[in-house]
């Protein structure tokens, strides 16, 4: 019976951690892979990682980037149609956005929201890995 429950409690926090983890995971294949440069266009295959309470949520979408500098960014819903972020978008120094690396700095709305475009287009490959052989065992 303990073992059960430990078994159903782990199955629930492994399910919350991977639930919240969406930011981690994609700034990790990003720190370790590395970016292209984000050109000036609209992005139609990015993702918004939004961060509340400590944990992230993330949703697909597109942004505008002119001058390298995120200037819109619009959420996409579950029948494919997009809406434009009205709130107006700032970084902590009530800039427009930057890019490093493929993800965007903080971005803050009015609406106290706080989230981060991930430019998942951007992302570098992996990197090609040697093939492992096995050796017979009659040598």
């Amino acid at each position: 019976m303990k073992k059960s429950l430990l078994l159903i409690c782990l199955i629930f926090m492994t399910a919350g951690a991977n639930a919240q983890d969406c930011f981690v995971r994609l700034q990790k294949a990003f720190d370790s892979r590395g970016a292209y440069s984000v050109s000036d266009d609209m992005h139609r295959n990015v993702i918004l990682s939004f961060f509340e309470d400590g944990s992230s949520y993330c949703i697909s979408g597109k942004a505008r980037v002119e001058n390298g500098l995120i200037v819109s960014v619009f959420m996409q819903y579950d029948d494919n149609t997009y809406k434009l972020m009205e709130k107006k978008i700032y970084n902590s120094k009530k800039q427009p956005p930057t890019i490093v690396n493929g993800i965007s700095e903080m971005i803050y709305n009015t609406d106290g929201e706080k989230f981060k475009v991930v430019f998942i287009d951007a992302l570098k490959p992996k990197k090609k890995s040697f093939k492992q052989v096995t050796l017979p065992d009659d040598l």
